[in-house]
């Protein structure tokens, strides 16, 4: 809705990227105030996080022009962050592999490790998609038998009771009422984020917290990805590949849960 925060004797910074920045920041100092809660050392949570995220921001332009190659038209598109191109997977899956790196390198305990990592990263998330909100990206699909097409966010009867029609400039169609996926994801993002939080301190075993994050996420990209205009659905099944990779982090995360609360190792020790 605003791609730039600010243009200045031709400099131009992108709300894109001061929000992901700034999502990052913050995703940073709670994971080493919470690591410090947990007995993870401070340099070796830094190390962790910085592993994750330069692995992290690679996978997700990597993942993203593998499934968008008509965005390539030059040297300089395959690194365009700021415009917004970006994969969540991606990231993600290129995150963990960073993490996983330095959790190795440092002897740290895994599961300890990903709790803390969860609401970090849900925040971080939400935020992110606060940006993608400004610069257009991951847009929604058309909203059937509206009337109002003025630039700006408008109310509606049906759910989600909004839609957002995006300006020139903008990374989505323009002049068209889409559904607000990314301020959606980005309030769905929030909640699991306060959810996790509280969860963190009541956690009866580690890595529960990381569960619950896959679980809740999976649960919301997957009803999101119905309104989502971005990724076509695979012939024959109806479903995104994104929707698939939820099914599989839901799966995945209530397996995981009952083989873990089953450790006979309390939360509190290594």
């Amino acid at each position: 809705m605003f791609p730039e925060l600010i243009d200045l004797f031709g400099v131009k910074i992108s709300t894109y990227g001061v929000l992901v920045a700034l999502g990052l920041i913050l995703a940073y100092f709670l994971a080493i105030r919470l690591s410090r809660r947990s007995g993870i050392p401070e340099d070796k949570a830094e190390a962790v996080f910085i592993y994750a995220v330069v692995l992290g921001i690679i996978g997700s332009r990597i993942a993203f022009l593998i499934e968008h190659p008509e965005d390539i038209n030059s040297v300089i598109d395959v690194i365009a962050l700021w415009k917004g191109g970006v994969s969540f997977f991606g990231g993600l899956i290129g995150g963990i592999l960073g993490a996983l790196l330095a959790i190795k390198r440092h002897s740290l305990p895994l599961w300890k490790v990903a709790d803390v990592a969860s609401p970090s990263l849900a925040l971080a998330h939400a935020i992110g998609r606060l940006g993608c909100t400004a610069a257009g990206c991951c847009y929604g699909r058309p909203v059937p038998n509206v009337e109002d097409v003025s630039v700006g966010v408008h109310f509606m009867k049906d759910f989600p009771f909004f839609y957002i029609v995006f300006p020139p400039g903008a990374v989505a169609p323009q002049g068209i009422p889409l559904y607000p996926t990314q301020i959606l994801e980005a309030g769905g993002n929030f909640l699991i984020f306060l959810i996790l939080l509280f969860l963190f301190g009541k956690k009866r075993f580690d890595g529960e917290v990381f569960s619950l994050y896959m679980l809740l996420y999976g649960a919301e990209r997957f009803a999101l990805e119905f309104y989502r205009g971005v990724t076509p659905p695979i012939p024959g099944l109806g479903l995104t590949w994104n929707q698939v990779v939820t099914l599989m982090m839901i799966v995945s995360a209530i397996a995981l849960f009952f083989v873990l609360r089953r450790q006979p190792s309390p939360a509190g020790e290594h």
